[in-house]
């Protein structure tokens, strides 16, 4: 594939269009929220002030197809994919809520389940929620409370910075989507530690900004960090951590079970990618952010480098996210 078609399909990912989705609400909310806080609209997390250090709270919802298709799993990626944003903060999780709606008690038996063996393997535990199994299809929502005691935010990277990516790749997709599954059959002890180096990256001063690969993608991500530090930034396709087996377009469209995108000075790429990489996660520079706000990106092809524009927030705005506008804290829908 091209570069030019691989730009073409990735823009056309229906992950891309639900973060597009943010921009239709962002108005609806004002500018409410706590004012001391440096956290808007578009970090992973609510920032909640609370004595010496933050309370972070993160909330995420599952599409109807999802859970009909694999309820356990979505009851294990509630709890999973809201400990991501905690850390993608620089935060430790707390507890765990969830609110779910099932035909019948089958469904909301698998969600539990789901929900209380992840909860058990990352050592979280799930203090309440909301149940109603009266429904004529089941849906999922969780919601967790963090700590950090410094943030990493989605508001910090400078150009300059460097973008590191960070993958599990030990793992495998949950057919029939694009979840890149590297963590129900791994040790527990093994994902708490991963998750752990999180917020010690961001207490360690290593990297000052970051977000989770979400269902946008690899690029989408990117484009959700640049927009809301209102930074460009050109990223090297051929560099990004891969399974080599996997098609590139797949993977740039894939949701991993452990994927963070951080930004950090280049003297401090070389001890992060150590820390990553001591504990067998797979880790790489790809790429540095600069003024343009433009997403540029280059592949290495059969005929030599490739070069194109993914993205021009300068024209065309993803969440609709305006740092030097917004004074309200809010989390990334």
């Amino acid at each position: 594939m091209s570069l030019d078609a691989l730009i073409t399909s990735l823009r056309q990912h229906k992950g891309l269009a639900h973060k597009q989705d943010i921009n239709g609400v962002i108005g609806i909310l004002g500018k409410q929220g706590f004012a001391a806080q440096e956290a808007w609209i578009g970090d992973d997390c609510a920032v909640i002030p609370h004595g010496a250090s933050n309370l972070l709270l993160a909330i995420e919802g599952f599409i109807n197809e999802f859970v009909a298709h694999d309820a356990w799993f979505a009851g294990w990626c509630g709890v999973m994919v809201n400990l991501s944003d905690i850390a993608a903060m620089g935060g430790r999780p707390l507890a765990v809520v969830d609110a779910l709606w099932s035909a019948g008690d089958a469904q909301a038996a698998a969600l539990m389940e789901g929900l209380q063996a992840a909860a058990r393997t990352y050592g979280v535990p799930i203090v309440g929620g909301h149940t109603n199994t009266r429904c004529q299809q089941g849906q999922l929502a969780v919601a967790i409370l963090g700590e950090a005691k410094v943030q990493l935010s989605s508001f910090a990277a400078r150009p300059g910075d460097c973008l590191v990516a960070v993958i599990d790749l030990r793992g495998a997709y949950r057919e029939p989507f694009d979840n890149w599954d590297a963590a129900t059959s791994a040790p527990a002890e093994r994902l708490r530690g991963d998750l752990a180096l999180l917020p010690a990256i961001a207490e360690s001063g290593l990297a000052h900004a970051a977000k989770d690969i979400s269902q946008a993608g690899l690029l989408g991500t990117t484009l959700m960090l640049m927009e809301c530090s209102g930074v460009g930034a050109r990223l090297e396709l051929s560099a990004v951590p891969r399974p080599a087996e996997i098609d590139l377009a797949r993977w740039l469209r894939s949701f991993p079970s452990f994927g963070y995108l951080l930004a950090c000075p280049a003297a401090s790429v070389a001890p992060l990618l150590a820390q990553f990489e001591a504990r067998g996660l797979a880790a790489a520079e790809i790429g540095k952010f600069n003024a343009s706000q433009r997403l540029e990106v280059t592949l290495d092809g059969a005929t030599g480098e490739e070069d194109g524009v993914f993205w021009d927030l300068g024209n065309e705005r993803l969440m609709g996210i305006d740092r030097h506008a917004i004074g309200s804290h809010h989390a990334d829908y």
